[in-house]
């Protein structure tokens, strides 16, 4: 198969943003591109965001500027250290630094100053109403919203009110700050939100100095104001917040003036990315943790055995525009196939072991045969694999009674031993139940792969591993977490678990070849006629490893289609 894009994706293909990066700097509205990377530590970063760390960081480097990788960290009661130590990890796992690390508690000081200029311009108010009375009077798409009974307090007492809230006075949810805009406005971000909110929480970094925290919607144009962010990329949901992202950044009047450009995000079918549900499948114990490698998350694909150049190649194709589009799961698994079949050694598994006695072969004797590692790459060179009297094959490489057109092997059949010889099976032995325990073969020295032999043909090669030498494995198999092929906006958050697939994990026990005992957590491999695996960096332990399903082999997915 040709590949459809370059192997290296360290530029972008050409975008609007990219455009409007070049216009500004050759028009000298900005001196140099600075954008960020600002997630929120409320959980692991997924594979959405690899595009988004993608973005910013690719065009940035493109215009030789910089990216800063800020937290918004403005929430503490859903924030915690865990979150920000693995979000660090994973943009560092995509091949990215960030020249400057922030956080919005840094900023905290500033943006409480801001909301206080705001009072006094007489733009913003403390309010007592409840969030679901606030919610109640917002009004629809259709019919303004009304007016709290507290929007017309003076400034004396909005200033007072407000110094009070955060010297810890009222309780939770007892008062908020507002923004005096407009309640009338079509669009519903203006009808006075809330930019400041009591809460009485330990935040992970500015301890207990605070109890009011301002909303994200507030704080994020003033982060970028305040770092000299130029051009503040995110995804088209934000599209209708960028009137008040703009209205921020000129009533608090920030000296810098970042602009927002918004972009289509990533939308895999079959694929959760809110955080809530993702939460909910990890605290529910669906998955074994935010890594699982069913997960879409970034630690998940890790461990699962994604890599960075797959993502990377994967978020590339995608491209950067204004459309909103679901992409199939097919598309992403592509891109991982074809990074590891050049890399990854070819090797041969047994998932659903039926042991194989050959009867002609001389007991207590072992040969090495000769195996190439990958036969696209002869540079990977070759291997040695024993070979003995008895082995292992899989279960469904026999059938005692088998349909037509069925080539592999059977009473009276012959077949292929990849990298070895031709068998002939010759008995069936079964337990007290029926079941077939052990098949009895013979084997035709001359047939020896590598050899030369042409004195006769078979239609079907099974792979096999050498009894006695081989080493137990335990092997995970996946199937997508969710059932149907659709997108996330269509699953509630209160239904979604009755769309989990109960067969989304498979675990098996086999053997894989001696030459395997030694693997190492993140190790890949394509195992013969299975597909790729990588060694789990969780389960895996000395002498036993644990292997996760990568990717099948095979793929319906056609490029540029």
């Amino acid at each position: 198969m040709e590949r459809l894009i370059p192997v290296e994706h360290n530029t972008t293909p050409p975008n609007f943003i990219k455009n409007i990066m070049a216009e500004d700097l050759e028009s000298g509205k900005v001196k140099s591109v600075v954008t960020r990377f600002p997630p929120e530590p409320n959980g692991y970063l997924h594979i959405g965001h690899a595009k988004a760390i993608w973005i910013d960081f690719t065009l940035a480097d493109e215009f030789g500027g910089k990216t800063i990788l800020r937290f918004d960290d403005t929430n503490p009661a859903k924030e915690d250290v865990e979150y920000v130590n693995s979000i660090k990890e994973d943009v560092k796992w995509l091949g990215f630094e960030w020249e400057e690390l922030r956080f919005a508690s840094d900023y905290f000081d500033e943006m409480y100053e801001r909301a206080i200029l705001l009072i006094k311009k007489g733009k913003a108010f403390v309010d007592d109403l409840s969030a679901d009375q606030i919610r109640e009077t917002r009004g629809t798409l259709t019919e303004p919203g009304q007016n709290s009974p507290y929007r017309d307090r003076s400034i004396e007492e909005n200033l007072d009110l407000f110094a009070r809230m955060r010297a810890g006075e009222f309780k939770d949810g007892e008062k908020v700050l507002r923004a005096k805009i407009d309640m009338s406005a079509p669009n519903i971000n203006f009808r006075d939100p809330v930019i400041y909110r009591i809460l009485h929480a330990t935040h992970h970094n500015t301890g207990d100095k605070w109890c009011i925290y301002p909303l994200y919607a507030f704080a994020h144009p003033l982060e970028d104001a305040i770092e000299g962010v130029t051009h503040s990329l995110c995804s088209l949901e934000f599209e209708d917040q960028r009137p008040f992202y703009d209205w921020v950044i000129a009533e608090t009047e920030m000296p810098n003036v970042p602009r927002q450009y918004e972009f289509g995000r990533l939308n895999l079918l079959q694929t959760i990315t809110s955080k809530r549900k993702l939460k909910m499948l990890v605290d529910d114990g669906v998955v074994d943790g935010w890594d699982d490698p069913r997960m879409p998350t970034l630690s998940g694909l890790r461990r699962r055995g994604y890599t960075p150049d797959a993502l990377k190649a994967f978020v590339f194709e995608t491209g950067i525009s204004k459309a909103y589009g679901s992409i199939d799961l097919k598309t992403l698994e592509h891109f991982i196939r074809e990074d590891l079949k050049l890399k990854a050694p070819r090797t041969m598994a047994v998932l659903d072991p039926l042991k194989v006695v050959i009867t002609n072969y001389p007991e207590g004797q072992t040969e090495l045969l000769e195996a190439e590692n990958n036969s696209e790459n002869p540079e990977m060179g070759n291997r040695q694999i024993p070979f003995s009297r008895e082995i292992y094959i899989e279960r469904e490489d026999f059938m005692e009674n088998p349909p037509n057109k069925y080539f592999r092997l059977f009473p009276g059949n012959e077949v292929r031993l990849k990298h070895a010889y031709f068998i002939k099976c010759n008995d069936v032995i079964k337990d007290a139940d029926g079941n077939v325990v052990e098949i009895h073969c013979t084997y035709d020295p001359e047939t020896k792969s590598g050899s030369g032999f042409t004195g006769r043909k078979v239609k079907g090669t099974i792979h096999w591993v050498e009894a006695s030498q081989a080493v137990p494995a335990e092997f995970r198999l996946y199937e997508p977490l969710i059932l149907e092929e659709t997108e996330e906006d269509s699953l509630e958050e209160k239904t979604f678990m009755d769309m989990i697939n109960p067969n989304s994990l498979k675990i098996v026990q086999g053997y894989v070849e001696p030459g395997m005992k030694d693997v190492v957590p993140q190790d890949k491999f394509q195992f013969f006629r299975h597909g790729y695996f990588n060694v789990d960096p969780k389960f895996s332990a000395p002498g036993h490893p644990v292997f996760n399903l990568v990717v099948s082999l095979k793929s319906s997915y056609q490029p540029g289609k």
